[in-house]
């Protein structure tokens, strides 16, 4: 079973840490957390995925579906602390060039 973390920085910057495997069953509760921060208005957030073991196309999905919403509300949704593995997945789906990893979830928004 995944756990989630989530945290809302000082700054406003949301946080959130999908702990284990992020698939079609996790999936569906990871697109919950990011539209939650969204609705309440943290519309800049970070999805640390340095404790994330595993990525399917539904973990993807809900990243995807987590960015549109993070971006109509004016903000961002980036990605931080990739594994090889996990990263992986998003190079086979060129995902790569519209969720760039960041090297921390401090930096993320650095730019």
């Amino acid at each position: 079973m995944i756990e989630f973390g989530v945290d809302t920085r000082d700054d406003g910057i949301g946080v959130v840490t999908p702990e284990g495997r992020l698939n079609m069953v996790s999936a569906r509760r990871l697109k919950e957390i990011l539209s939650e921060l969204v609705a309440n208005g943290t519309t800049r957030i970070v999805v640390d995925l340095g404790e994330t073991s595993f990525l399917d196309s539904s973990g993807l999905g809900a990243l995807v579906g987590g960015l549109k919403s993070a971006r109509q509300a004016g903000g961002d949704l980036r990605i931080a602390r990739v594994s090889p593995a996990v990263m992986t997945v998003f190079e086979l789906t060129n995902l790569d060039r519209v969720l760039r990893a960041r090297e921390s979830v401090e930096a993320a928004f650095d730019d």
